[in-house]
């Protein structure tokens, strides 16, 4: 039987999810830095920002053999910080850089071993101190400055500091264990870092008065935090350092005196012996856990509401309001037409005349130059001077009518239209936000709208709807279709048939029956073709009249759906628009909330047991 080949060991842990924390941070970076609707405030960007950079530090810190285990000391001024960390040293480690009872500077305490490229570089610039300790061989202890210093730019130290540590000392004594500062800073943190509490200067703490004692007090406080066994070290630091001062020995001799339940030796054997590699990999695992679950809070946070419902109701609205308008804007512009109503008439007239041939398309040519002849069409229309008689219009309605009607345009732009647009984003606006539409996302696309060239727009729906009433005019159907055409065939053939007709009858009676005609005889060769031209004529007047008041008001509702579609296409895609873009953005929240989901998963599964849970809170 051939020997089994032996399985290969699973890569560690925390070496795996460090290129994991690597892609989450690429693209909580990308998702930071692409271009959305919905905005996000300073403190949220801030806030995603700061832990993109907790991913990153977490992943460099993760992806070596041994990880270092950050543990960090914090508390107010006076608590005795800097003496603690003495006490663990054995030496004044921190003494030198005190000019006052103030932590200026922070003091990072690691194992020689441990190349310093290796520090975070936030950490490298602060006061180093090496030791060979083998049982800190894996742990960098750094003391830094008071919480509460009066020296804003002391707190600022610290809270660039803070993303660092993997466990937090929260260092207290009987007069500063419970302060709104570090109390404050504690539970703003406790999501994100394992905490471990020293109640320090015990020996002031057993003072045997009555009531309640710091160390009892603080861990109710802790209990209703959420912490059921928190870690707390009852410590008299200053005795210890004193101890290995005198002596000259490492570990120091036991300081007499000890106030009853100090517990400065059960610490020091708790960070060198209790925080095992198997310790520190499942600190550094739960700290990544919390990472992760604040990043997936503060994601999910971010997620931009559905806006699809309110998009339809504003639609909605905004089509009533818009329908209103356009009726308003379409009386406004034919009101500028008034003044041309003439002009419209013989441009009317001239494009009817364009169906009839003979005797009666010269009599209307005639009559129509004397009755406009006063109106100033050939100047204000261009090319209608090649009106000719008897020719055909060779250009299209639009480049005759362009000029004029932009003027028209033009008028009532300035007349009211370019105030009622401004008006029109304001109302707009307000119904939106009625609905519950964020105006914030709005008010500028709709804004934008607003700014466009309605002028030009303005100009194209006045030429498409005189076109249109034209086109009504001249080419009507059903029954005025019926009564045109019959009007037409009988005035291009009955005035060539009576100029024949009466013609013909004075030259018959004239060859034939050799009665010469007189004069009236001889005038009705003219007269009764145009007795006939002039009563089809009163017919077409009276039947298919091309009058201003008819065409104004068929002109004002054609001009009105034109204004309107205009105004629909520009205006009604903004809220849908909108609506659609937040859409995509929830799916990338989505997305971002399922790539954090994985790697919290994948944690979840491979993380290692280890007793650390008294360190974190639930």
């Amino acid at each position: 039987m051939t020997p089994t080949a032996p399985a290969a060991e699973p890569q560690p842990l925390l070496r795996t999810l460090a290129p994991l924390l690597r892609g989450l941070e690429r693209q909580v970076r990308a998702w930071l830095d692409a271009r959305r609707r919905y905005p996000l405030t300073m403190l949220q960007r801030a806030e995603l920002e700061g832990l993109a950079d907790d991913l990153r530090r977490q992943a460099e810190a993760l992806d070596v053999d041994k990880p270092l285990l950050t543990i960090m000391l914090m508390g107010g001024t006076g608590v005795g910080k800097s003496t603690l960390l003495n006490a663990l040293a054995g030496a004044p480690i921190a003494q030198a850089a005190f000019t006052r009872p103030t932590t200026r500077d922070p003091v990072v305490y690691f194992h020689h071993s441990v190349r310093s490229d290796r520090l975070d570089p936030a950490l490298r610039v602060c006061r180093l101190a090496q030791h060979d300790r083998p049982g800190l061989e894996q742990k960098v202890i750094v003391d830094t400055p008071d919480l509460d210093s009066n020296d804003l730019g002391n707190r600022d130290k610290l809270k660039a500091l803070l993303p660092m540590a993997d466990i937090v000392l929260y260092v207290g004594s009987q007069e500063k264990y419970h302060d709104k500062l570090g109390w404050d800073l504690f539970k703003e943190q406790r999501q994100r870092r394992a905490f471990a509490f020293v109640l320090n200067k015990w020996d002031r703490c057993v003072t045997g008065e009555s009531g309640l004692r710091p160390d009892e007090d603080l861990l109710r406080d802790l209990k209703d935090e959420g912490f059921g066994t928190p870690l707390l070290f009852r410590t008299t630091a200053q005795l210890w350092v004193d101890s290995a001062a005198q002596s000259g020995q490492w570990p120091p001799p036991t300081p007499p005196d000890l106030p009853e339940g100090e517990q400065f030796t059960l610490l020091r054997n708790w960070l060198e012996l209790g925080l095992t590699r198997l310790e520190i990999e499942a600190v550094k695992a739960r700290g990544v856990g919390q990472l992760l679950a604040s990043v997936a809070r503060v994601v999910d946070g971010l997620r931009p509401p559905d806006l699809s419902a309110e998009a339809e109701k504003v639609r909605d609205a905004w089509r009533q309001t818009l329908a209103a308008e356009a009726v308003v804007q379409g009386g406004e512009l034919v009101g500028t037409l008034e003044p041309y109503q003439t002009e419209v008439e013989h441009h009317f007239s001239i494009e009817d005349q364009q169906r009839y041939r003979g005797l009666m398309s010269a009599y209307l040519r005639f009559t129509t130059k004397m009755r406009y002849s006063r109106s100033g069409l050939r100047d204000r229309i261009p090319f209608a001077g090649r009106l000719l008689p008897g020719a055909k219009v060779e250009t299209p309605v639009e480049w005759n009518l362009g000029e004029f009607v932009q003027q028209c345009a033009r008028t009532a732009g300035e007349r009211v239209l370019d105030q009622r647009t401004t008006a029109l984003v304001n109302r707009l606006l307000v119904e939106a936000d009625q609905r519950g539409f964020p105006l914030a996302l709005l008010s500028e696309p709709t804004g934008s709208v607003g700014r466009m060239d309605w002028r030009d727009r303005t100009t194209r729906a006045v030429i498409d709807a005189l076109s249109e009433v034209e086109r009504e005019a001249t080419n009507p159907t059903g029954a005025r279709r019926a009564v045109r055409g019959t009007l037409t065939a009988l005035a291009n053939t009955l005035p060539e048939l009576a100029l024949v007709v009466t013609a013909g009858t004075l030259l018959f009676n004239f060859i034939v029956q050799q009665l010469p005609p007189s004069v009236f005889e001889m005038s009705l060769v003219g007269l009764v073709p145009l007795v006939v031209i002039v009563s089809l004529h009163l017919l077409i007047v009276m039947l298919l009249p091309i009058r201003w008041p008819a065409i104004r008001e068929r002109f004002r509702s054609k001009l009105a759906d034109r204004v309107g579609e205009e105004l629909d296409r520009a205006y009604l895609a903004v809220p849908t628009d909108i609506a659609a873009a937040i859409r995509e953005e929830r799916r990338s929240v989505d997305t971002l909330l399922a790539e954090t989901k994985v790697v919290s998963d994948f944690l979840a599964e491979r993380q290692q047991a280890a007793q650390v849970g008294e360190l974190y809170g639930t």
